[in-house]
């Protein structure tokens, strides 16, 4: 007897739940109302598709996992992403200090826009394995509260009647405006615990033309304080593929940035220093302004459920999506779909318990990054769903003295990297190294100007036109 799972949403979640699926069972089939673009180009389907993502050392390895011998990081470079050392390729200024560029390189990250990732992701996964999409609406889940067993789904267009997809294994990977508690309560499941901390951050993002001779300049991270007492604001140069520059700007309730190309430069400068402003001023601009808004923490904790249906998996969006200025939902979506596989190769795609022991494995790596998240987000004024704990407050009292500590101690500062790659957990600063160097202090004194390069100097006086 032949066995199917179903994925809904065909965005990086989904995929990889495929990915994660595709040995165990015979076929797979993601449904997906967006008409998909035939290379990296944005679509409908992403909110924040236009503005800065950074995918982790942990969500990289976790993809080729997922897809051993397709070659994941080598696809993604040669289709023109970058790959930056976290411990020396960054300029990056932190509520306590810049960061030191160390001799070693530390993990690294990949850098581009979303939409090619997204393009390299499903290409790589449609080619590896069988999984086929279809282009159809999820609109309810099929079973009981038992086990869900399949999928009521209608044409994308709305032209035609409903059809019941049946599949031993349901995977909801759908996004973050996934209908899961409306479908759980259609199969009788209810009393999921939700919730949400806004602390109303604003994306605003512009292209520019890499200028002549900056090719190789770092990652450039002016970070938002979140213990100022006031809006956080952040402004970041981030280069992705086809010789462009992302430039993506952030602020919390507040402290927006704005949508007009003028004030947008004008925000850059006021940043804490005017480092991007000075090397945007001088840069060609290839797209407008974009602005968007959907950057709340929102999870949803189905492994606390008293009652969970075999055949029903969350991922993704769908399970938690989290404030973009952390750059960790990607690598998160990948873990999750890791623990996916794990699960399906070591007892089968419909043993007994699985869907609850996959939740659970899940959940793992969002505690991790749910904690760096709203841990931050609780600080800022005027977030809402949150207020700062007293634990929050013990929690954010050793980060920055951590953080601090990394501004010019390495053992601080290679703890710092691999929570914020997804290496390792929470934990691994407490470490005695790490501790050490937290209690301590920072070892080299405080930089007072971007530990920039002399050739990267000229190239930053070379762009300049505010007069700085």
């Amino acid at each position: 007897m032949s066995r199917r799972a179903v994925v809904i949403g065909a965005g990086l979640a989904g995929m990889l739940a495929a990915a994660a699926l595709s040995p165990a069972v015979d076929e797979v089939i993601v449904l997906e109302r967006d008409d998909l673009p035939d290379g990296p180009e944005h679509r409908r389907g992403l909110p924040q598709g236009r503005h800065a993502h950074l995918l982790m050392a942990g969500g990289l390895a976790a993809m080729e996992d997922l897809l051993p011998g397709a070659g994941v990081r080598k696809r993604l470079l040669t289709a023109g992403a970058h790959e930056i050392s976290l411990g020396n390729g960054m300029v990056a200024l932190t509520p306590d200090g810049w960061l030191r560029r160390w001799r070693h390189e530390g993990p690294r990250m990949v850098t581009c826009s979303r939409a090619l990732l997204d393009w390299v992701v499903r290409e790589t996964v449609l080619t590896h394995t069988g999984t086929t999409v279809r282009k159809a609406n999820a609109r309810a889940l099929t079973g009981g509260s038992r086990r869900v067993t399949g999928v009521l789904t209608a044409p994308a267009d709305g032209a035609g009647p409903e059809e019941v997809l049946d599949a031993d294994l349901v995977v909801d990977a759908s996004g973050r405006g996934s209908r899961l508690l409306r479908w759980l309560d259609g199969v009788g499941v209810r009393g999921i615990e939700e919730r949400t901390v806004d602390a109303g951050l604003v994306n605003a993002t512009r292209l520019y033309r890499v200028p002549e001779g900056a090719g190789g300049f770092p990652l450039t991270v002016l970070q938002a304080d979140p213990y100022a007492s006031r809006p956080g604001r952040s402004g970041m140069v981030m280069p992705i593929e086809d010789g462009r520059w992302l430039v993506s700007l952030a602020g919390t309730r507040g402290g927006e940035p704005p949508a007009d190309p003028d004030g947008f430069l004008r925000y850059t400068l006021d940043l804490p220093h005017p480092l991007v402003g000075r090397l945007i001023s001088g840069a060609e601009p290839v797209t407008g302004v974009h602005v968007g808004r959907s950057t709340s923490n929102v999870r949803r904790y189905v492994e606390r459920a008293r009652h969970w249906p075999e055949g029903f998996v969350v991922l993704g969006d769908a399970l938690a999506t989290f404030n973009p200025a952390y750059g960790q939902g990607m690598s998160v979506a990948a873990m999750g779909a890791r623990a996916l596989a794990e699960e399906v190769r070591r007892s089968g795609p419909d043993a007994p318990g699985l869907a609850r022991r996959v939740q659970r494995g899940a959940a793992r790596p969002v505690d991790a990054a749910w904690a760096v998240a709203v841990g931050q987000d609780v600080m800022y004024p005027g977030t809402r769903g949150a207020a700062a704990s007293p634990a929050d407050r013990l929690v954010a009292a050793y980060t920055r003295r951590l953080t601090r500590a990394a501004t010019g101690s390495y053992p601080a500062a290679a703890a710092l990297w691999d929570v914020t790659s997804l290496l390792a957990g929470p934990g691994r600063v407490l470490r005695p190294g790490a501790l050490l160097s937290t209690l301590t202090g920072p070892a080299l004194p405080r930089a007072a100007h971007p530990p920039l390069s002399r050739a990267e100097w000229r190239t930053v006086h070379a762009l300049d036109r505010t007069g700085g």
